[in-house]
């Protein structure tokens, strides 16, 4: 068959079809447009010609013969008379960032029986995890495959969630990945699209659900065949994918997309559904939200604001929710602001949950502090809370990300003692604000090697030092244990998995924070958890109790099981009595240990 142009097929990028490809790209300022590649010896370019009228600005040819495999560049003639070569925008594969692009098949791979259910989001616990660096070894760099290789252990330790930064096609083998180059590509030194596959159905397998972080904030800044793709811009501009004027200025040396314009928009879009579509994530996390709706990030003035931004993340998260309901969208917006994940049709942006800037920062302050008469229980308690920040299920909590162990910041046992991360100290505290990422009310997640008390700064160039594990095995495992409780394994603890919670003291003294989680309410539901911040054991301390009855030891975060130095303080089931105390008809007399916590539940 003869080559078509335009073709009469529909899709952007390159569209398999039985006889060939369909190519089209949207170059609207371009005088002309060619595709050539491997199928042609770079050396006869196939003529591309406007669809319809030429009011979209897209350009089309349908070339028959052409495979998966075949590398290729669009040749594009600007209207002052260059020719320019520039990767498809919408490219699947890439052999490197500034390399060619390569025709994918996205049906070609056996997802087999994949049945994967995402879990209920309050069954949600998140691992953040960065595929260069996790499954990464002095002498190979991380792939997909090899971090595949390690999810038997975290289905052991219990998590349900991964969350892989972000896997874009970007500048180089080494990044955290907040600079994509290419949106629709998998970063080729993980093992590109079929490498992710090949993790997403694998973590399905061990029934762990797989969302995936998103930059629509920016894109670039290097290897960006975007920039000034046809030929076209203003004021020094990026061209027909950026804003060309004060708003495309970012933090990161990037340019912000024009979400103004329809074709940008349907970009960005597509990008996304890509992930939850064919790679079949779980939900996306969108990085910096609020430099989307913001050229500065500060979304609480107008004058900083982009009114099209908004507007594009509502009809975002309005197309991907309503094609999807179950998957989790995540926003990073930082802002405290509580219509990121109000409904659309109330005014909101329409975001399930949103990271808590609220929660992070008091309770890294409290663990931090030098001195227990300078942690702010009162502080801590409104952290736990959430009060003003959204319900329960809407708020992303953690004492560790990315953003929070690099960039001159450090992982929480280092920051308690520097120098010092694995004396006691660093280890009581640190596990301490573990249990409140698990235990307040809240979507918890925490950061590669958290969970074996990892001490060196994030960096995208030095692996996870797995040693870790050997040294703190009992640490691993009061996570495992915390986390079990969390998803209520037991069945004694549906209260943590519940939207209700209530500080039943802030005690500034004792340093301690005695928090009241339950669903229903009733046995093995209420659930009491005593954190306590202050280097001073406690026995008989007499505290209000939500409910009559029995109330069982589920974890005693002291005991010597989980480190030898730990002080095996002594904690036993309580039993109420009719002791009025903190608005409690009843009360009980409890232990914790110093820098420990304690969980309790219900008995029937």
């Amino acid at each position: 068959m003869a080559l078509t142009a335009p073709s009469p097929h529909a899709g952007m990028g390159a569209t398999l079809h039985e006889d060939g490809v369909t190519f089209r790209v949207w170059a609207p300022n371009a005088e002309g447009v060619a595709i050539t590649g491997s199928h042609d010896g770079w050396d006869s370019p196939d003529e591309m010609s406007r669809d319809g009228d030429g009011s979209a600005g897209t350009w089309s040819v349908h070339v028959p013969g052409v495979e998966p495999g075949t590398e290729y560049q669009f040749r594009v003639r600007t209207n002052g008379g260059e020719d320019v070569w520039r990767a498809d925008p919408y490219a699947r594969m890439m052999t490197n960032s500034v390399g060619n692009s390569i025709v994918y098949d996205p049906h070609a791979f056996d997802w087999g029986a994949d049945d994967f259910t995402m879990p209920s989001w309050d069954d949600v616990v998140i691992y953040e995890l960065h595929v260069g660096t996790f499954a990464a070894d002095e002498h190979h760099r991380g792939t997909f495959d090899r971090a595949a290789d390690r999810l038997p252990y975290l289905r052991e330790l219990g998590v349900s969630v991964v969350q892989v930064m972000p896997p874009s096609e970007y500048a180089g083998d080494i990044s955290w990945g907040y600079n994509p180059a290419h949106m629709f590509a998998v970063e080729s030194s993980y093992g590109g699209p079929d490498a992710f596959k090949r993790f997403i159905k694998a973590a399905h397998e061990h029934e762990i659900a797989v969302i995936v972080d998103v930059v629509h904030n920016h894109i670039g800044p290097s290897d960006l065949d975007l920039w000034r793709f046809d030929g076209w811009s203003e004021n020094d501009g990026g061209g027909i994918y950026f804003y060309n004027d004060w708003r495309a200025e970012t933090p990161w040396g990037a340019t912000r997309p024009d979400y103004g314009r329809p074709m940008v928009r349907q970009f960005l879009y597509d990008s996304a559904k890509l992930w939850l579509q064919e790679f079949r994530c779980d939900g996306l996390r969108f990085d910096a939200t609020s430099f989307i709706r913001s050229v500065d990030g500060t979304v609480y003035e107008a004058d900083k604001l982009i009114p099209d931004a908004t507007e594009y993340l509502q009809a975002l998260t309005a197309g991907l929710s309503g094609a999807q309901p179950w998957k989790l969208l995540i926003a990073e917006d930082l802002q405290n602001d509580a219509t990121v994940t109000m409904p659309v049709d109330q005014g909101g942006l329409g975001f399930h949950a949103q990271w808590d800037a609220g929660f992070v920062h008091v309770v890294r302050d409290a663990l931090t502090q030098l001195d227990d008469d300078n942690r702010d229980m009162n502080a801590v308690a409104d952290g736990i809370l959430g009060t003003g920040r959204g319900a329960a299920g809407t708020r992303v909590i953690y004492t560790e990300s990315h953003d929070e162990v690099a960039n001159g910041k450090t992982r929480v046992p280092e920051a308690i003692a520097p120098g010092a991360a694995d004396s006691l100290a660093a280890k009581k505290r640190a596990t301490l604000g573990s249990a409140a990422v698990f235990f307040s009310p809240g979507v918890p997640m925490f950061f590669q090697g958290q969970e074996m008390l990892a001490d060196r700064y994030f960096d995208d160039s030095v692996p996870l030092d797995w040693s870790d594990l050997r040294t703190h095995y009992g640490i691993a495992n009061l996570h495992r244990h915390m986390i079990a409780l969390r998803r209520n394994r037991a069945g004694t603890t549906a209260g943590l998995r519940g939207p209700n919670a209530d500080v039943i003291r802030a005690d500034q003294e004792h340093g301690l924070i005695v928090l009241h989680r339950w669903a229903q309410g009733g046995p093995h539901d209420d659930t009491i958890v005593v954190l306590n911040f202050s280097a001073s054991p406690v026995v008989d301390y007499r505290v209000g109790a939500p409910r009559p009855g029995r109330w069982a030891v589920r974890l005693n975060a002291d005991s010597s099981v989980y480190d030898s130095a730990f002080s095996d303080h002594p904690v036993f089931d309580v039993e109420t009595d009719p002791t009025p105390a903190d608005n409690c008809a009843q009360s009980a007399t409890l232990a914790v240990g110093a820098y420990s916590f304690v969980v309790l539940s219900l008995e029937p």
